[in-house]
This record gives structure tokens, sequence and C-alpha cells, in this order.
């Protein structure tokens, strides 16, 4: 095993974990400010990809594709909510109906199961080629940084507006909010469309990135983007406590997941078992909260025996 292999794909590794962040992002606000398991996002990331490929493909400029492969998200998002709460469907099985549908609209989209762009004959905005050897204003890791940077920015200022702060009343505690005259069905549809929409931005960005839209693309999406949550609020959560920082730590848990990942391909791991990996990781981290309340936690003992005694 050569140390420099690895050592030169650690900052492919660090953008393509930059990429993902913008998707565990979204997974936030579903899973943690709305409290909501969303899997819509499995479908969405494709939409997104697929969305912008095929609009640069038809002559688009990258930043009109971003856009209405971002405003494609917001739609799917619309979908689950709507499913939700006019339908009266489970928020997991309104995504999932939703996925299961965004598959057909992928293919449409694409026309068949996958579609390349070539980096030579397209202005794209990122791209695998842009890690080394390009003007730092082009390089793939300052431009998704960036990225990340404004979108955090933009989470900030909105959640703390009145109605960004209703939908974090919403998945606080839903009949609290109701009784303060909160419309929750409203805050909850709006919540999962921001969600699908960032999903859909990371999608735009993959397929720019890897060079295409493939209808598999978005497949395990949703456990990436838990273990880039839960790993993040893992290590930062004691230092990490403002929204805008635990945004950011969602990001920084992404990118330490592919890092991860990447020195297990290093120690030449079966890349068939790289999603059992995923799945043992998100599980562990998971367990870590109720493992310390299980067993690291002593248990309070009431002083001045029992009164009633």
């Amino acid at each position: 095993m050569d140390i420099m292999s690895l050592v030169n794909a650690l900052p492919g590794a660090a953008a393509q974990g930059l990429i993902w962040a913008i998707m565990a992002i979204g997974v936030y606000i579903t899973y943690r400010v709305l409290d909501i398991a969303d899997l819509t996002v499995d479908g969405t990331l494709c939409t997104g990809g697929a969305v912008c490929i095929m609009c640069m493909l038809n002559g688009c400029n990258v930043w009109v594709a971003i856009l209405a492969a971002t405003c494609a998200g917001l739609l799917a998002g619309l979908v689950t909510g709507i499913f939700h709460t006019f339908m009266g469907i489970q928020a997991i099985l309104a995504g999932i109906l939703t996925q299961l549908a965004l598959w057909s609209v992928n293919l449409k989209i694409m026309g068949k199961s996958n579609q390349a762009i070539n980096v030579d004959k397209y202005d794209l905005l990122v791209s695998l080629r842009f890690i080394k050897d390009v003007p730092f204003y082009r390089n793939t890791i300052l431009v998704v940084a960036v990225v990340i940077a404004v979108v955090i920015g933009i989470l900030y200022w909105f959640f703390g507006t009145e109605l960004g702060c209703g939908i974090r009343a919403t998945g606080c505690n839903s009949n609290m909010a109701r009784a303060q005259g909160i419309n929750t069905n409203f805050n909850k549809v709006i919540g999962l469309m921001i969600s699908n929409g960032l999903v859909a931005l990371s999608g735009a960005l993959l397929a720019q990135y890897q060079g295409f839209a493939d209808i598999n693309m978005g497949r395990g999406a949703i456990v990436i983007g838990l273990a880039a949550v839960i790993i993040g609020e893992a290590i930062f959560s004691k230092i990490f406590r403002n929204f805008a920082l635990k945004l950011l730590s969602v990001a920084f848990g992404s990118i330490i997941y592919y890092l991860v990942l990447q020195v297990v391909i290093w120690f030449k791991v079966d890349t068939d078992m790289l999603k059992m990996f995923s799945a043992v990781v998100v599980a562990i981290f998971l367990a870590i909260p109720y493992w310390k309340r299980l067993y690291f936690t002593k248990p309070t003992v009431r002083k001045g025996g029992n009164p009633n005694a």
C-alpha cells in the first residue's frame, strides 16, 4: 500500500464530501429541525443531477441548469409535503411514494438510465479534473466550500425569521405550535421543500463533478446524509451550539465520512462492502447516545430519604 496514493486521493475525497455535505444539510433540516424521516432524498438527488445535465446538454448556462435542478427538488419536496399534510399519509410513507414516482420521472427526464457530459465541451462549475493544476478560483474544493458558506448563511438568516422560527417550533412541538396559532402543515411543506431543494442542488453539483447523471446515483443517499449528521453531532456537538455552526458541523461530518471511506478503500477493502460499512457506521453513532445513558451515566441519588417515610 503506497501512502502517496492515499495522499493524492484525499483532495478528491474532500471535494466529494463537500458536495454531499449540501445534501446532508438538507437531511438535517428534516431529520433534526422538522423531526421527520424523509426518504424522498434518494430520488431527489438523482432528479437534481438529471435536470442539471439535461439542461446543459440542451444549451443552458450552468447557473440556469443548477437553478432548474434546485426548483425540481423544491417541487419534489412539495409533493411529499402534500402527501403528508393534505392527504394524511405518514411522513416516511409519503417520502417512499415520492421516491418511487421520481424513478419514472428521472427516466423520462434523461430518456435513458444515464446521461454523460463532457467537461471539455461544456463549461461546468465543478469537475473531478478541477481538483489539481487549475487556477484557485476554479478549484472544486474552493467553489463548493463557497456554495456551502452561502447556503449556511441563507439558512441561518431564514430560520431566524418568523417563518423559520415557526418551522423550528413545528419540529420541536407541533401541538404547542398549533396552540400558538402556527400553521404546522404549511411549515412542514416549506421545510420539506427547502430540504429537497438542497438535495437536488447537491445532485446537480455531483452530476457535474462525476461527469454524468445516473438513475442509481441517489441510492443510499439518506444513509450518507444521516452518517454526516450523526458524525458531525458526535464530534462537534459540545463545541458548536449556534444553529449556523450546527449546519457547519454537518458539513464537517460529511467530509470526515468520505475521508474515512477513502482510507477504507486504500486498505483494499472489497468495495462491494462499502454500503454495509456505511450502515454500520450510522448504527454505531446512533447507538452512542443510548450507550452513554445506559452504561456511563451515574444514577442520581436523592438525598434526605423519603419525606413520607
